[in-house]
Order: C-alpha cells, then structure tokens, then sequence
C-alpha cells in the first residue's frame, strides 16, 4: 500500500504539476524557494516556459514548445553520501500538441511531452529519458453571457512512464465564476478560491502539490544500498496574489508552508533508499507569465 500510495503522489507531481501551464501559458518565468527554519538545507527552482501555437485552419492549432526546470538542492546537512551529486537537477520538456474544436462548446486536446529529468553530470542516457503525454476535453464557458455563473471543465486522461503505472490515469479540473467578486477552481496539482477586488488584481487562498522526479546519472552507495533516482513531494497551502497587467501578461506570488515535504532517494525499482530533510518549512513562488 505505501508504494501505491508513492505512486499516485509521482504521478499527480510529475504529470500534473505543469498541466495548467501546457495548457494555457505561452510564456512564464518563475522563482521557487523553500527554506527551513530548522534545518540548513534549502530548495529552489528555476523555472523556463514558452509555447507558441501555429494556426493550421479554422479553431485547430499545432503548438510548439518547450519548459526548462534547474532544481538546486542547497543541502548543507551531514549526509552519509556525497551531495555534491545532487547538487542541482535539470528537467527540460519539449511540449507537442494540438487542439481544435469539436463542437460550439467542447474542444479537444492531445499532448505529448518527451522528457530528460536527471542530473546530467555527463552524457545522456535512456536513463535520463522519458515521454509524457495526455488527450484533453475542455469545455470552456468562462466568456459566456447566457448563463448565470460561467465554468470551465476540463476532463482527460493522462500517462506518464515515470510513474510505474503501465495505464492512462484520469484528470479532472472544474473552474466556476460565482459572482462578480469570488471564484473557484477545483482539482489537481491545484484548488483554490479567489477574491476579484477588481479584474487585474485578485487574491487566492490555495492547496496546491509540486515536485520532481529525476534520474541519477551518479549513483549514490547510501548505506549498502543504491540510490539511481531523486524525487520530491510536496504539498502545500497558502496565499497568493495576481495582477494583471492586460488580459494576458500577469505577474503572481503565492506564499504558504508545506504540510507534506519528502524528498527521498530511491532504486531503480523506485523504493525508498535515503529520506532527506523532511521538516516542513515555508514557501515562496513568484513569477511572470503570458497565457492565453
């Protein structure tokens, strides 16, 4: 059952975590960081995105892009192992997709996502290699002025080779427009509830899980075992603000503590090898994007 359950908590990391981005962004630039109080240790994240559609006819696109992901692993405790080789991850995705429209209200879209998630130390392997991807139903009613409280509902399912399940799992997010000043947005890698006090400026209360997977291209002797992959999981609650400056282009800050924080070293059947510093700690995200 623990393994099961670490399972699920990859997959809802690894695949879903950059769902909404691969969506909807075409360009973002983000700053990550979760210090410790407690402990020397330090995690950032720097954060690359852009996306470019190309019209191909009518409503039916064909978007190009890529995500680039410089975890840094500032681990400043006593280690039985040398951190050096762990000291930064590189997670680089190329975004395939395409979307069109298969009726007035639903559109579709699919996504493939070829990965390289290591610490690459030195040459690429099939090690470091792995392919994401996803088909999509979205049924966008946010602009919508003949019903009362707008929505957006997207369904689909997605698959992810780092997750060990041999199977597509489903993905469910649901956004709802209450009134003129609250909304909601329910789902996974994030929920949330948000106070309009105008259409630029809006304040969020959120849940939200972030992380990563990556492999080692050192492996680690961690106490008679081997370590050939890292991940990180995290939950975490907060506050966050957006502006917008146009429709488009917003800048955003979001600030919480994780409530779950497991950053563990794991063998090449993704057992546990080495828990590193698990201690919740306070978090900071904050960056500029360009959506759709």
């Amino acid at each position: 059952m623990k393994t099961v359950k670490n399972t699920f908590i990859l997959f809802g990391l690894i695949c879903l975590t950059n769902l909404n981005a691969q969506l909807t962004d075409l360009a973002r630039l983000e700053y990550s960081f979760i210090p410790s109080s407690k402990s020397e240790d330090q995690y950032t994240r720097l954060r690359a995105l852009l996306n470019y559609p190309i019209k191909i006819k009518n409503d039916n696109y064909l978007i190009i892009g890529a995500e680039y992901n410089r975890v840094l692993l500032n681990l400043e405790e006593e280690y039985p192992f040398d951190t050096s080789v762990i000291d930064a991850l590189n997670i680089i995705d190329l975004n395939i997709g395409y979307t069109f429209k298969a009726n007035e209200n639903w559109r579709i879209g699919l996504k493939v996502n070829p990965r390289i998630a290591s610490t690459l130390n030195g040459k690429i392997t099939k090690d470091d290699l792995f392919v994401n991807g996803g088909v999509f139903f979205i049924n966008d009613r946010t602009d919508a002025e003949d019903i009362k409280r707008p929505y957006r509902l997207v369904l689909g399912v997605t698959y992810n080779t780092t997750t060990g399940i041999p199977f597509p799992l489903p993905f469910v997010n649901y956004f709802r427009r209450i009134n003129k000043n609250w909304s909601f947005s329910a789902g996974v890698p994030k929920s949330n509830l948000k106070y309009y006090f105008t259409e630029s400026s809006v304040l969020q209360a959120f849940a939200a899980v972030d992380g990563y997977f990556a492999n080692l291209q050192e492996p680690l002797s961690v106490n008679g075992q081997i370590a050939n992959n890292i991940s990180l999981s995290v939950i975490v609650g907060g506050l966050g603000y957006e502006y917008c400056f146009t429709k488009h282009l917003v800048a955003y800050l979001y600030s919480g503590y994780t409530f779950r924080l497991n950053n563990i070293l794991r063998n090449d059947d993704r057992d546990e090898v080495f828990r590193l510093n698990q201690r919740n700690a306070f978090y900071l995200r904050t960056g500029i994007k360009f959506k759709i």
